[in-house]
Parts: structure tokens; C-alpha cells; sequence
């Protein structure tokens, strides 16, 4: 074996497998418990997809440049770390153009009559009473459930006396998502905007018998116990960063360019660093990386591989385009979630589409404006020049639709895709608001499902490494040892998942981090 680098040692208590959020939550606390811990990452940098990096040659502007909004991460992490993350509230909740009209729906959380008054203006004035009662409901299961998702797991009848209201967890649990949201508001646009939550990563469809789309939309409206979700100041290198410090604080060990190419179940890690092989011996490894990726690196038979089905495309604007419907400030429309072609009609149609093998037609798309709620991320000079950030995610692109043949003409097509959705609803065409890099590029950065994946090692694009789980076991469930019962269980003692491919993972969260540091201290 040669020799071991300086900062790898033969033997550690733990060796982390992954340097993104989860694993550098977990070392920080197991670092701080006094365990001795080793965190190995493959790319030069640590924060996996929550990083943020200037996208644009010569453009002093720093974009989250994969995930790039914060629901789930538990203040309980925050406060055990002393992060000093800073996490801004969106005053406007989203705003959704109805296409071939000046008339979209505002939802403005610090104005509920101005909110009634949009549902009116779209001729939808009765959903906004049923609006408040639709999310009152959720906001009940988000205050029973989230302060559970850093304790051991509830089982699911647990879970169910928590939330108390049977009709409630029927139809957020037990039947599809769509078939309440359906049942509960009569507007085409309003049905499709509540949808969204359900889709945001996962292909389904409105109607969602496997209940794919329920889970979906449970984790985006139970973070924090409200469903706010807040952009991360500075970024979300900034929340990256905080967890980086905060493991090497407490003692841990990173090592970054270091690509582990094998687990074994009795605990051994084989990692290449410049061109060498080495193995550090682990009494317990914890992987962050997705199921799928860590069944390659134990040598195991590959599980069905995950799905992901989204473009994400980053923009820099010289301003914010106008909107079509004149009452509404351009600010204010893109001052939270701004949906396009995201009625319920549209996303039936978009979802039969992609299933059919087509890129659909018009694509559904929502954009987030992080430089309005946290302008830092630009330089002055941006800023002073009225520049914008605009991440677009698109849904209901499959990564079916995309390999190794046609990834650059099925990217090109994407992007348009986008631009096309956006100034059917535009006052504007994008392009007239585009700026350009030092080199003359316009700016843009478009990334595909097998983009993603080439970059980030996530199986399929897949945004959550995985099919998301239940926040709670079965009934059933075999909950004796500890890593059981923290929802890190492999089939292998020694080895334990941290990341958002863990029971409660799946978004920038830390808890998949947290809770298998909690199952390495409990015994696990």
C-alpha cells in the first residue's frame, strides 16, 4: 500500500464518504462528541449541490448553482453548530401569469387582501377561501411532523395520533395528493399551482396513485413547521461554508480530490488521492452519497436506478423583465415562486408528454429571484446596474430523455424550451434582458438530468438520490438497533447512509447528516 498522506490516517472512528451538507453536518457533530472522523470528497470543493460558485466568465456574480432555497433545515442543527446561517423570508409567496391574459394569481403573504382581491381579479374568488383552509391543513401536519424528523422514527400509526385529524392525514397520506387538491378548488390555475409542491423533482402525475407525489409535497410544506422556504444570504455556499467550519472546528479530518472507489461491509474505505490508492480502516462509514452509488462502491448488485426529471437553467439579467399585467410590480411578481404554463391542465399535459417519450410543449417552468430577497451575491457594481439572478427549474423532464447520444442537443432544446414557456407570459422577450459575460456569451447555464449526474454523481439527476420516504416507519418496521431507528439502517452494521438518500432526507436539511451522527452515538 503506499504511503499514506499526511491528512489521512490508517484508522479513524468514522470516515465520512461524501463532503455535501449531510456529511459535513454529521462529522461536526461526531467531531464535537469526541469521536475521531475523516471526510472524503471527490471534487475540489466541499458542499456537494449546495455551493455556490460565479457561473459566468468575468461576472462578479456568485449563483446557487444547484439547490438554492432552504425549508428543511431544523433550527435544532443551526443552534447545536452554532451556524450563524442566515436565512431571509420571501415576502410574496408566488405569482403565476395566466397565459394569453394581462391577469395572474399574486399571493402576497403580507397582504391577505390584496392576495383575495388577485383570486377575484382571475375569476377565481372562491379558491381563496379554500385556499386558507387547504393550507391551515398542511400547516397542522407541518407542526406535528417536523419536530419529529430529528428524533428516532414514529411509526406510522405514531405519526397519525400526532397529527390527530383523520380526515386530514387521509388525504395528505393515504390517498393521492391531487385527487384533495381537485376536490378543494375549482380554478385551473390555482389546482396547478398547489400541485406544484408534488412535482418539484419527482415525475408524476396530477393524479398520483403510487403516492410518489404525496411525499413530495409533504417535505416542501412542513419545513420549519410552517412550509416557508428562505433563501439562504450569501448563497447557499453560505450554509456549505458554515458546515465546513463548523466540522473543522470541531476537529474533523477533510480531505478534499479524494475519490473513494470501494466500501467494504466490515468497514474498510479505499480512496484514490493523486493517482494513489489508499485504506483507512473505519469502525463505522457513513455515506452520503445516494443508495445507488454507494450499491457500485460495496461491489453489490445495482438497485433500480433513480429518476430525475428537471432542467435547471441559471440566467443573469441587466433587470427583471416586465410582466404583462401592469398593476403588478415586476418585484413583487418575482419576489417569491414565479410559475409559468403550471396550470393543472398543463402539467397533465406536460406529465403525458415526457411519458411519451417528447420534451413537452409549452414546458412547465418556476423561477426564483435570489438576488431580490439577497442582492450580496451580486458585486456593487451589479447591484448599482439594477442586475437580477434568475433560477429556473423546469418539471417534468424525465431522465429518460436525455443520454449519452443526445445530452447536448436535448440541453439546447431544453433551454429553449424555458425561454419559450417564459415569454408567452412575459411582457418581454428574456433575451432583451440577457446579459452577457466578459467573453460575449449570453449568460446562461442550462443543466440536464445527465449533467447533473456526470457532476454531482447523483444516479439519474434524481434531486433527492432517490425515491423520498415516509417521515415516519411502517408499523411493521423492524426498529431495533439504533441506525433503524434514526432511518440510516443499510443492510450492512457497520456501514450507514447520511444523505438525502436516508429515511427523512432529501433536500438542503442537514437531518439525514444529523441523524446518522445520532445513530453512531446511540450505539449504532
Amino acid at each position: 500500500m503506499a504511503d499514506m498522506p499526511a491528512a489521512l490516517p490508517p484508522r479513524a472512528d468514522v470516515v465520512i464518504v461524501g463532503g455535501g451538507h449531510n456529511g459535513l453536518t454529521a462529522a461536526a457533530y461526531l467531531a464535537a462528541a469526541g469521536r475521531s472522523v475523516v471526510v472524503l470528497e471527490r471534487l475540489d470543493v466541499f458542499g456537494g449541490a449546495a455551493i455556490s460558485a460565479p457561473a459566468f466568465a468575468g461576472v462578479e456574480a456568485r449563483l446557487s448553482r444547484y439547490s438554492y432555497l432552504v425549508s428543511l433545515l431544523p433550527r435544532k442543527i443551526i443552534d447545536d453548530l452554532r451556524l450563524g446561517v442566515r436565512l431571509a423570508r420571501r415576502r410574496y409567496s408566488s405569482y403565476t401569469p395566466l397565459p394569453g391574459t394581462d391577469r395572474g394569481l399574486l399571493v402576497d403573504t403580507g397582504d391577505p387582501a390584496a392576495t383575495a382581491a388577485s383570486f377575484a381579479k382571475l375569476g377565481a374568488a372562491a379558491d381563496a377561501d379554500a385556499w386558507q383552509r387547504f393550507y391551515a391543513g398542511t400547516e397542522r401536519i407541518a407542526h406535528a411532523l417536523f419536530p419529529t424528523v430529528t428524533e428516532p422514527l414514529l411509526t406510522r400509526s405514531e405519526a397519525r395520533r400526532l397529527v390527530g385529524d383523520d380526515a386530514l392525514w387521509d388525504d395528505f397520506i393515504e390517498q393521492p395528493v391531487g385527487s384533495a387538491i381537485e376536490r378543494e378548488f375549482a380554478d385551473d390555475l390555482v389546482r396547478g399551482v398547489v400541485l406544484t409542491d408534488a412535482l418539484i423533482g419527482t415525475f408524476a402525475p396530477n393524479i398520483d396513485e403510487s403516492l410518489a407525489g404525496n411525499r413530495c409535497f409533504l417535505y416542501h410544506v412542513i419545513g420549519g413547521g410552517t412550509g416557508d422556504w428562505d433563501v439562504p444570504v450569501g448563497g447557499m455556499g453560505a450554509v456549505s461554508g458554515a458546515l465546513w467550519r463548523a466540522a473543522l472546528d470541531a476537529g474533523a479530518r477533510l480531505v478534499s480530490d479524494a475519490e473513494v472507489t470501494a466500501i467494504s461491509p466490515d468497514g474498510e474505505v479505499t480512496v484514490r488521492i493523486d493517482d494513489a490508492e489508499h485504506r483507512i480502516a473505519a469502525g463505522r462509514v457513513l455515506a452520503n452519497v445516494a443508495p445507488y452509488e454507494l450499491a457500485r462502491l460495496m461491489g453489490e448488485p445495482e438497485p433500480p436506478k433513480p429518476e430525475g426529471a428537471q432542467v435547471k437553467v441559471n440566467l443573469l439579467l441587466s433587470r427583471l423583465p416586465k410582466l404583462r399585467e401592469s398593476s403588478v410590480d415586476a418585484a413583487a411578481g418575482f419576489g417569491g415562486t414565479f410559475h409559468a404554463q403550471e396550470g393543472w391542465a398543463s402539467l397533465d399535459a406536460a406529465h403525458s408528454a415526457a411519458a411519451a417519450g417528447s420534451i413537452p410543449t409549452p414546458l412547465p417552468v418556476e423561477i426564483y429571484c435570489h438576488s431580490l430577497t439577497d442582492p450580496s451575491i451580486l458585486s456593487p457594481e451589479l447591484q448599482a446596474a439594477g442586475a437580477q439572478t434568475l433560477t429556473v427549474f423546469g418539471l417534468h423532464v424525465p431522465s429518460r430523455l436525455v443520454d449519452d447520444t443526445n445530452n447536448g442537443a436535448r440541453r439546447a432544446e431544453l433551454q429553449a424550451a424555458v425561454f419559450a414557456s417564459l415569454d408567452a407570459v412575459l411582457g418581454e422577450p428574456l433575451d432583451d434582458v440577457l446579459m452577457t459575460d466578459a467573453e460575449g456569451n449570453p449568460c446562461i447555464e442550462t443543466k440536464t438530468t445527465l449533467d447533473i449526474e456526470r457532476t454531482l454523481r447523483m444516479p439519474g439527476g434524481n434531486i433527492f438520490h432517490g425515491p423520498l420516504s415516509w417521515p415516519f416507519a411502517e408499523d411493521d418496521a423492524d426498529l431495533g438497533s439504533p441506525a433503524a431507528r434514526w432511518g440510516v439502517a443499510t443492510a450492512h452494521e457497520r456501514v450507514l447512509l447520511c444523505g438525502s438518500g436516508a429515511v427523512r432526507g432529501g433536500a438542503v436539511s442537514g437531518i439525514g447528516g444529523h441523524n446518522a451522527a445520532m445513530a453512531v452515538l446511540d450505539g449504532a
